[in-house]
């Protein structure tokens, strides 16, 4: 079985739980999530399952949204409501001065990754430094922010608890969004609570939780659940070859092709069945046509 599932993980398990649980459902060994959630996060989790792990980088690759909880009045060391309190301030801003600090993060922003992530630094994971007490400096990247939309403000005691919904590029880091909203406005901020509500094409209202799965099982319809591989890279445009070229590409063959353009492209089969990711070359002036990740579809022998 080749294709993806989009789960819906619960809070309190891991990512790789969530691929233990999958593999244990459909008796598959090749299983691999694209792009990690948090224990404490929850929402949509594409896992690619069989051939479609071939495709994960550029599923990894999607612009995500997610519904956010942020308080306002206090930090932790891990920039969420896991951490060590580092600071206590009591919120003095108000609702319209909050409300702008968050939409001044809107557009292209440079944001240095926290020290609790999984984040590289020669050789090094800075979480496993963080544990020992251990910070060093990490260079801000650069992340998008497209849009904004807060729910709601909601004052509890000297502290502030907003809602907010945000659509960001790959790589952001939403407890350091929150982290870095109360740094602005001088009371310390964290992320109380994050789900992921779309990851490029999936959405949380076409997900499967982990119990709507094993339902499926009972009922022997688990593939029900799986969205063939190439409904995620609906952005790259179709090309169709022949069976004779097909071979051709799969032994790292170009061949001619219409409708080629610059870029990547998912390659068909005649039969319409997917076979490749592709690219095209100019080759004597000509372009053609080569894979550039070869998948493959074993009903029609390739």
């Amino acid at each position: 079985m080749n294709g993806i599932i989009n789960v819906n993980k619960p809070i309190g398990i891991t990512s790789f739980d969530v691929v233990s649980k999958i593999r244990r459902l459909y008796q598959i060994k090749k299983v691999g999530h694209a792009g990690t959630l948090d224990p404490d996060a929850s929402g949509v989790l594409p896992l690619c399952i069989g051939k479609a792990t071939k495709v994960i980088e550029y599923l990894m690759d999607k612009d995500k949204a997610y519904r956010v909880e942020l308080v306002l009045g206090m930090a932790t060391d891990t920039q969420d409501a896991s951490g060590n309190i580092i600071l206590e301030e009591p919120v003095l801003a108000s609702d319209d001065e909050i409300k702008a600090a968050i939409k001044s993060f809107l557009g292209k922003q440079e944001q240095i990754p926290p020290m609790y992530s999984a984040v590289r630094i020669n050789g090094k994971r800075l979480y496993e430094l963080a544990r020992k007490g251990i910070e060093v400096e990490r260079n801000p990247r650069p992340v998008t922010f497209y849009k904004i939309d807060i729910s709601s403000i909601e004052r509890k005691s000297d502290k502030a608890v907003v809602t907010f919904d945000v659509e960001c590029s790959k790589g952001t880091y939403i407890r350091t969004l929150c982290h870095d909203i109360g740094e602005l406005l001088g009371c310390g901020g964290l992320m109380n609570a994050l789900e992921r509500t779309r990851s490029g094409p999936f959405i949380l209202d076409n997900s499967y939780t982990l119990e709507d799965l094993e339902r499926l099982k009972a009922e022997d319809k688990l593939e029900t659940a799986v969205i063939p591989m190439d409904r995620a890279l609906l952005k790259m445009p179709p090309v169709y070859i022949s069976h004779s070229q097909a071979i051709k590409i799969k032994n790292g063959l170009s061949v001619p092709a219409e409708g080629l353009t610059a870029g990547f492209m998912r390659v068909y089969h005649e039969s319409g069945a997917f076979l490749a990711i592709g690219k095209s070359v100019e080759e004597n002036a000509n372009m053609r046509l080569r894979s550039h990740k070869w998948i493959g579809n074993d009903s029609i022998g390739l």
